[in-house]
C-alpha cells in the first residue's frame, strides 16, 4: 500500500489521491498520480515506492524495479525501498535476489514481521527452485556412461578385440539413456529386447534390432515361451548382444523383488525399470529407480543387481 508523506500541498493532493485509487484497487490511476507527483517532487523516495506498488500489481516489473531501485538510491537507509525490491524479484521468480533483498529490509527494520515471512517464504521459494532446476538440468542431460564403468572394465577384460568390446560398450549405453528418456516423457517404456546385429551377417530383412516382449511376464508359461524365442532369436540372427528393458509394474511373473533370505530385495518401494544386459561373456543387471519430484519424472541412478539372485531372464546367449 502507498505511504504518506510529503512537502507541497499540491504534491500531497496528488500522492493522497494515488493513494485512495491504490486502496480501491485502481492501480492504473493511482500510478498515474504518483508520477504527476514525482514530475513536482522529483527526490521525494516515498512517491517511487508506492509507484512501484501500484506497477508490480499492474504486473509491470521491469518498471517496479526501477522504481524500487530509485527508492533505495534516494533513501538507502529506508527498507522500504528494499521491500519494493524484493516483491518485484519475487514476482519475476528471482528467489535468491528477492531474499537479498528482504535481507537488506530486515536490517533497517529488525522489528517488521512482514518482511520476516517474507524471508521465509523466499528461503523455501529459493530451495525449491534450486531443486526443480537440478531435477530438470538431471533430466535434460542423461549420462549413464559414468554409472556402467564396472560394465567397462568387465567388457575390456573379457573382449581382446577393443574396437569389438566398445561397440557393446556403446550399444549398452545408448540403449539405456534411450530408456530413461522415455520414462523421464512418458513416465514408463515398453518392455523391449534390444539387439546389437552382425552387420555382416544378420539378415536385417528377417531380424530386427528391437524385438516387443509386452506378453512374457504375465504367467510362468508366457515367461518360457518368450525366453525360448528370444534365445533362438539371439542365435539366428547373429547377434553379438542384447539388452532387455522392462517395467517393473508390468511383471506379474518372475517378481524378483519378492524374494527372502539373500534375495530379499534391498531398494523399498520405488516404481522403475530393470535393465538386463546379455552377451555369450558378460552378463549384467541394473535396476533405475523412477519418482516424481517437482512435478516432474526423474530417473535415479542405476542400481547394480545380483544376475544371480534377480534375472529377469535366464541367460540368452550360450556361453563362449
Amino acid at each position: 500500500m502507498g505511504e504518506s508523506g510529503g512537502n507541497t500541498a499540491a504534491e500531497i493532493s496528488l500522492k493522497d489521491q494515488g493513494n485512495e485509487f491504490f486502496k480501491a484497487g485502481n492501480y492504473l490511476k493511482a500510478a498515474a498520480l504518483y508520477t504527476q507527483a514525482i514530475k513536482k517532487d522529483p527526490s521525494n523516495p516515498t512517491l517511487y515506492s508506492n509507484r512501484a506498488a501500484a506497477f508490480l500489481h499492474l504486473v509491470k516489473l521491469n518498471k517496479a524495479l526501477v522504481d524500487a531501485e530509485t527508492t533505495i538510491s534516494l533513501k538507502p537507509d529506508w527498507e522500504k525501498g528494499y521491500f519494493r525490491k524484493g516483491c518485484v524479484l519475487e514476482a519475476l521468480e528471482r528467489y535468491e535476489d528477492a531474499l537479498a533483498a528482504f535481507q537488506v529490509a530486515l536490517k533497517y527494520n529488525s522489528q517488521s514481521s512482514e518482511v520476516s515471512k517474507k524471508i521465509k517464504r523466499l528461503t523455501q521459494l529459493a530451495s525449491d527452485k534450486r531443486r526443480a532446476e537440478e531435477v530438470e538440468a538431471t533430466r535434460s542431460n542423461v549420462d549413464m556412461k559414468k554409472h556402467l564403468d564396472s560394465l567397462k572394465t568387465e567388457l575390456s577384460g573379457k573382449y581382446g578385440d577393443e574396437d569389438s568390446w566398445k561397440e557393446i560398450f556403446s550399444f549398452v549405453v545408448e540403449t539405456l539413456e534411450t530408456a530413461v528418456k522415455s520414462w523421464h516423457q512418458n513416465s514408463t517404456l515398453d518392455p523391449r529386447t534390444y539387439f546389437l546385429i552382425d552387420k555382416d551377417k544378420t539378415d536385417t530383412e528377417k531380424y530386427a534390432p528391437m524385438v516387443n516382449i509386452d506378453k512374457a511376464f504375465e504367467s510362468p508359461h508366457t515367461h518360457n515361451n518368450c525366453f525360448s524365442f528370444l534365445r533362438q532369436y539371439a542365435e539366428d540372427s547373429f547377434s553379438r548382444a542384447a539388452c532387455l528393458v522392462v517395467p517393473k509394474n508390468i511383471i506379474s511373473y518372475p517378481q524378483v523383488w519378492k524374494g527372502q533370505g539373500s534375495r530379499k530385495w534391498k531398494h523399498g518401494q520405488s516404481d522403475g525399470f530393470f535393465f538386463q544386459f546379455e552377451s555369450p561373456l558378460v552378463q549384467k543387471i541394473w535396476f533405475i529407480p523412477c519418482s516424481s519430484e517437482k512435478g516432474q519424472t526423474l530417473c535415479r541412478d542405476p542400481v547394480t543387481l545380483d544376475i544371480g539372485l534377480h534375472e529377469i531372464f535366464p541367460r540368452l546367449f550360450k556361453q563362449a
